[in-house]
């Protein structure tokens, strides 16, 4: 993406030194002018100012007072003070008051565009640091890890296709499948390392914060609103918006999101002025966006504007070939950060695993393997680690041997429930039937028709 020239604020009311450093300084930046603090003030509400050279001496407004104005409200604008005379005391006052340099109007030409380069230097790196800061996650341990499945290996060809276009893509799959590890896949695919990628996790978002954590806001423009706060749509400009959720977004804020897309321009909460940002949006959602259109819940206009390049990420379930490479990535991470001397997970283990239903995918897995990991003091996890869901999960896609396939998952959520019972009564059937609140002859009942006896007693003796 090409680098705009930035746009700097001279406030003078020497016409001749305007027009000096207008010519000094237009090969460089879009510069604007203004004959008075009075006449800055519309044109910082209106334009997206980077940089200003301020007068000390103004009629009206005094350069002091507008330098208070624009760091109260416009902080990222970096401000070098001007004046007809070198006074250390004015010089000194003006850094107090948060200008970046103060320069007599006797300046050498070279020696002020060296100031006002080094001035948008340091605006640069103060968009930096928000940035890194807004980038709260550790991409160093959040990695999309790559399986066997031919499922997962179509995704990576797409992904190898796709990562280098300014195409938006959505990507559509379950809680948990890893929708944000595949978006952080396609943006280093892209190829920029230094590129932003910003997350904003729509549904995590208090409903009244949205539009001011995506578009940012002007100071006072609701209470609380005590500075200027940039959206997470500038932070992201030059790299990626990753929007997961989308399909929680209220309606109000689609428009907004419509004409971001499509302008490559937002508006700040309270704000008056258009500004220009450019990134690539990646998108997610585990909602049925087609059926949300059709209920009025999703713009449909915005649903085919995001749905450029779609990917399905699916469930773990239905690319359980991958279960046994995410399950040791996992187990290298927990064992490396609780210092643990693990050293594998058993093929026993993994077929048990390998059967169960995983509702909350790949996430789920990942929680398991960290509470395995913490509480083992052994070189190997085994199946005899694993909670009693996973030992009696049923997930086969055919007809079970008897009755229906909810029947059979009823009756592994009795059992576990039942043996959870017996081990917390330490497996006593008198005490485990009154904790359950049914007569003794029911639980012995149910205990025979759901073959609980033998695997009590082979849990009991493990």
């Amino acid at each position: 993406m090409s680098a705009k020239p930035k746009t700097l604020l001279i406030v003078d009311d020497d016409e001749g030194m305007r027009d000096t450093l207008t010519a000094i300084l237009k090969r460089d930046y879009r510069v604007l002018r203004a004959s008075s603090g009075e006449a800055a003030i519309p044109i910082l509400n209106r334009e997206d100012v980077d940089l200003m050279l301020l007068d000390v001496r103004l009629p009206g407004i005094s350069g002091f007072e507008l330098l208070r104005i624009v760091k109260e409200n416009y902080g990222l604008i970096e401000v070098i003070m001007i004046s007809a005379i070198n006074e250390v005391e004015t010089a000194v006052q003006a850094m107090k008051h948060g200008a970046y340099h103060y320069i007599a109007k006797d300046f050498d030409y070279d020696g002020l565009r060296s100031l006002v380069r080094n001035a948008s230097e340091r605006q640069d790196l103060n968009r930096q640091v928000m940035t890194l800061s807004a980038q709260v996650a550790d991409q160093t341990e959040r990695e999309f890890v790559v399986g066997p499945s031919k499922a997962t290996r179509d995704i990576l060809d797409l992904v190898q296709k796709v990562a280098k276009l300014s195409a938006t893509v959505l990507i559509l799959g379950e809680s948990g499948t890893g929708k944000e590890l595949l978006a952080r896949l396609v943006h280093r695919e892209a190829g920029d390392p230094e590129a932003p990628f910003i997350a904003v996790n729509l549904a995590a978002i208090p409903r009244e914060l949205v539009e001011s954590t995506l578009f940012g806001h002007e100071r006072g423009a609701f209470t609380g609103a005590v500075r200027q706060q940039l959206g997470k749509f500038e932070l992201a400009s030059g790299g990626t918006l990753f929007l997961d959720e989308i399909g929680d977004l209220q309606l109000d804020l689609q428009a907004k999101l419509l004409r971001a897309i499509q302008e490559g321009e937002i508006e700040r909460v309270g704000g008056t002025k258009p500004i220009k940002t450019e990134f690539r949006l990646i998108a997610a959602t585990n909602v049925d966006l087609e059926k949300a259109v059709k209920d009025g819940r999703f713009r449909e206009d915005l649903y085919y504007r995001i749905n450029v390049i779609p990917i399905k990420l699916p469930p773990l379930r239905e690319r359980i070939d991958d279960l046994p490479a995410l399950a040791r990535f996992f187990l290298r991470r927990y064992t490396a950060k609780f210092r643990k001397n693990i050293q594998g997970i058993s093929d026993s283990a993994l077929k048990l695993l390998a059967k169960y239903w995983w509702p909350g995918n790949i996430r789920e897995l990942e929680n398991l393997i960290e509470r395995l990991v913490a509480m083992s003091d052994k070189e190997w996890i085994t199946d005899e680690d694993l909670p009693f869901e996973f030992h009696f999960a049923q997930i086969d896609a055919g007809a079970p041997s008897s009755g229906s396939l909810l029947q059979e998952a009823t009756n592994t959520f009795e059992r576990n429930f039942i043996l959870r019972a017996l081990e917390r009564s330490h497996w006593n059937v008198t005490a485990t039937a009154r904790y359950l609140g049914i007569p003794l002859s029911t639980l012995k009942f149910k205990m025979d028709r759901l073959e609980i006896r033998e695997i009590a007693k082979r849990l009991r003796g493990a």
